[in-house]
């Protein structure tokens, strides 16, 4: 049994991220899988999954795979922007106490 490589636990991380936002309609799941990972991950964590994800197929979630294909989404992410985007609202931005 092989080792999993670091793309793929990113993969995995993504696909995670992707059966979170499954509930909400489709463009609204992208764009929260979109807004998710550019606010959570490092700019080399994406750079990383994107140069991966064309050796992934089917196993990289559909809307994995159009969140990084998007600069900007087309729809709001369904969660509020509190999370959605904590790096652009500074201190107190957190629930973590």
């Amino acid at each position: 049994m092989s080792a999993a490589t670091q793309e793929d636990k990113l993969l995995r991380m993504a696909n995670q991220i992707a059966a979170f936002f499954r509930s909400y309609p489709e463009e609204e799941a992208v764009a929260g899988v979109h807004k998710h990972i550019e606010a959570f991950w490092t700019p080399r964590m994406i750079s990383k999954l994107e140069v991966a994800l064309p050796t992934f197929g089917d196993k990289a979630d559909i809307l994995v795979r159009r969140a990084l294909q998007i600069d900007e989404p087309q729809a709001e992410s369904p969660i509020r922007s509190a999370t959605r985007d904590p790096q652009k609202l500074g201190d107190g931005a957190s629930d973590a106490g």
